[in-house]
């Protein structure tokens, strides 16, 4: 099970989960905007309050880097077919999709 503490206006976060989604990976999601008691539990694992941070609560291993966050996931999610394989981030900081990551 792999736990993201997140920030819904976090375009790092926000390309965390929308990776997740296409490696189809289930993230139980923490919003620290919106609950204290996340945040301090996210302050208690990272010793900071910034987003994203990952716990894979099956290994315990913990990642704060949105880069290395989506290389774990492709590397230990469930991704079903081939197809739904993608290799590089269709969504970049700032919520925009460049031409070049479409095809």
């Amino acid at each position: 099970m792999f736990t993201l503490y997140y920030k819904p206006d976090c375009a790092f976060s926000e390309r965390v989960i929308q990776m997740a989604k296409n490696f189809n990976a289930t993230l139980d999601l923490k919003d620290i905007s919106e609950s204290d008691e996340d945040m301090a539990a996210l302050q208690a694992l990272a010793g900071t309050t910034k987003t994203p941070f990952l716990v894979d609560t099956e290994t315990g291993v913990s990642l704060g880097e949105s880069s290395d966050i989506i290389d774990y996931l492709r590397a230990h999610a469930n991704l079903g077919t081939p197809s739904a394989v993608i290799t590089r981030p269709r969504v970049h900081v700032g919520g925009s999709v460049c031409e070049s990551c479409e095809g």
